[in-house]
């Protein structure tokens, strides 16, 4: 993609706007409820996938009353292309010894799920107190793995979608809503 040199350019991607801000705030709102009936009390740790989830768990972690820590992991998988592992690889782990820990793993969005998947296969081998899956959108129609997370507040059609914490190359994290993203013509 190339980089986009104007406001009129970065507006003409916003086909339209799927998920709202106010929506995303009171899903936000009634997900922190839950994780604080399920762990009742009991710390946890926060882990956000990067780079798409952090605007999420910047939200969740303050929708959240019981005591938590924040961790970061950043993984790419290389499924598609030239030659494929099958794993995921991760770029940035976390600093944490999760054994010690109940384990809430952040995520934007679950698409076909090989990475997340993965991403708890990985964690559940460094044997963490619980470990649960939320995920701010769903896109069940593309699943390659069976994989289902634990909580999740939207599940959308199969857009391309942008917006809150989500990029097409690196533009559009910053809106404060999940939208569909518009190719401009000719690309």
């Amino acid at each position: 993609m190339k980089p986009i040199c104007s406001v009129q350019d970065f507006n003409a991607r916003i086909k339209r706007v799927l998920v709202t801000k106010e929506e995303i705030d009171a899903a936000i709102s009634k997900a922190g409820k839950e994780i604080d009936k399920i762990y009742d009390g009991r710390p946890i740790l926060l882990v956000s996938i990067l780079k798409g989830a952090f605007v999420f768990m910047a939200d969740l972690c303050r929708a959240v009353s019981v005591p938590c820590e924040i961790g970061f992991m950043c993984a790419k998988s290389y499924y598609e292309g030239t030659v494929s592992t099958g794993v995921v690889n991760i770029t940035m782990d976390l600093d944490q010894d999760i054994s010690k820990y109940h384990v809430v793993i952040v995520e934007d969005i679950i698409d076909t799920g090989r990475t997340l998947s993965d991403i708890v296969k990985l964690l559940q081998t460094r044997n963490p107190l619980s470990l649960h899956v939320i995920t701010l959108l769903d896109k069940p129609s593309r699943r390659l793995v069976d994989f289902k997370a634990d909580i999740s507040l939207f599940t959308i059609p199969d857009h391309f979608v942008i917006g809150y914490g989500l990029d097409c190359g690196e533009h559009f994290r910053n809106l404060p809503y999940i939208a569909e993203y518009q190719e401009k013509e000719g690309n």
